[in-house]
């Protein structure tokens, strides 16, 4: 079975459905900052050296351990030259896209 087989099959769980949806909008946050780090060609050491934040840190933004102010995601931004962008999306949309 396949990640994406399990989570459709566990989605018609109601518990787990609720709590999948309750910390999508933080993997958005953390999969967003692991892309634009990649995009970039950049390691969690030299987007520390570039922004001053220790690598701990952003380790522990990209495992969601720790939850970024809007000022930390703004120096991850800058750190990558980079403009930080947040979208308020209709969830109509966002379900939409989410199942293509």
């Amino acid at each position: 079975m396949t990640l994406k087989e399990y989570k459709e099959k566990r989605m018609h769980d109601p518990e787990f459905a609720a709590s999948y949806d309750e910390i999508q909008p933080e993997m958005n946050v953390v999969r967003a900052m692991i892309d634009a780090r990649i995009s970039q060609n950049l390691t969690q050491k030299e987007l520390s050296e570039r922004t001053g934040i220790a690598q701990t840190e952003i380790s522990r933004l990209e495992n969601g351990t720790r939850n970024p102010s809007i000022k930390l995601l703004q120096r991850l931004a800058d750190g990558m030259d980079m403009v930080l962008n947040v979208t308020f999306t209709p969830k109509k949309s966002a379900m939409m896209a989410g199942k293509q």
